[in-house]
């Protein structure tokens, strides 16, 4: 295993190395940005949904040569919509409306993905190769981080309010639907841009566990954003240095040490740990 000076090293060597780091600071940020809403909210189903839900649309991209933010976001944007009709028209509880629609559109997708003849792609899509991110990667990582910060900026009071309580937000004259919709566009685009680093089946993890450690931590939003961004950050600049040093593969690497410092908070926390200190 290589020691993190051997790993310093290499970072001022290797254009790749570069980019990937880049890569993995931006989606740890505005995976644990989100996230908080997301856990807030008790949508932790709904971000499994969505990133699954995005795979057709991710195939379909593949097949006509398109960005495949563009096909996932069409697709994750539709399972939010169908998601939300089922449980408004039917007897359907939501969680099992989000459980018929996103295992729905995973199949497509595998079919798709057969289809379009792409095993080594589908591997990448499933478990991410942030090691192989391109300068349109990045880009477009940083176009969605650019997004994130700017929805939560301009509708922090509304995001506050509405994930506390909701009735008291419909009171208050807020359009609840229009912010969860739009929520569930940026929850997409962020699922999508985190493909390359951790794969779709583990990006929910980078959605709900920096975010669930931050929240161990804090009663307040705005502390509890800073710390998953922050959370979401180490874990994905250490994960690819376990990725790099040890080979394995991108997206595990990540999601374990964010498991571990999950894990850790749980046990020491002021809030939720074993380990009492303070006046507590």
């Amino acid at each position: 295993m290589a020691s993190i000076a051997d790993f310093l090293d290499a970072l001022t060597k290797y254009d790749f190395l570069q980019s990937a780091l880049i890569t993995a600071i931006m989606v740890g940020m505005m995976s644990g940005i989100i996230g908080s809403f997301i856990i807030l909210r008790g949508m932790s189903l709904m971000g499994d949904a969505i990133s699954h839900a995005v795979l057709p649309g991710v195939a379909v991209a593949y097949m006509l040569g398109i960005n495949i933010l563009i096909g996932a976001s069409v697709f994750g944007i539709i399972a939010a919509m169908l998601i939300g009709f089922v449980a408004a028209h039917s007897k359907i509880k939501t969680d099992t409306s989000i459980g018929v629609v996103f295992s729905a559109f995973y199949a497509l997708g595998f079919i798709l993905i057969s289809m379009a003849e792409s095993a080594t792609n589908l591997h990448h899509i499933l478990f991410g190769n942030i090691l192989a991110v391109s300068d349109s990667d990045i880009m477009t990582t940083a176009i969605v981080l650019g997004i994130v910060i700017l929805f939560v900026s301009f509708f922090y009071k509304e995001l506050l309010i509405t994930s506390f309580d909701e009735t008291y937000a419909k009171t208050y004259g807020l359009n609840v639907q229009l912010l969860h919709y739009a929520l569930m566009l940026v929850l997409t685009l962020v699922t999508v841009s985190a493909l390359q680093t951790v794969g779709i089946i583990l990006v929910v993890a980078m959605l709900i566990t920096p975010a669930a450690t931050a929240y161990l931590w804090t009663d307040k939003l705005s502390s509890m954003l800073f710390l998953a961004a922050g959370v979401g950050i180490v874990s994905s600049i250490t994960g690819l240095y376990f990725s790099y040093t040890l080979n394995w593969a991108s997206g595990p690497a990540i999601v374990i040490v964010a498991a571990l410092l999950f894990a850790i908070s749980f046990g020491i926390s002021p809030k939720q740990g074993f380990i009492k200190w303070g006046n507590k």
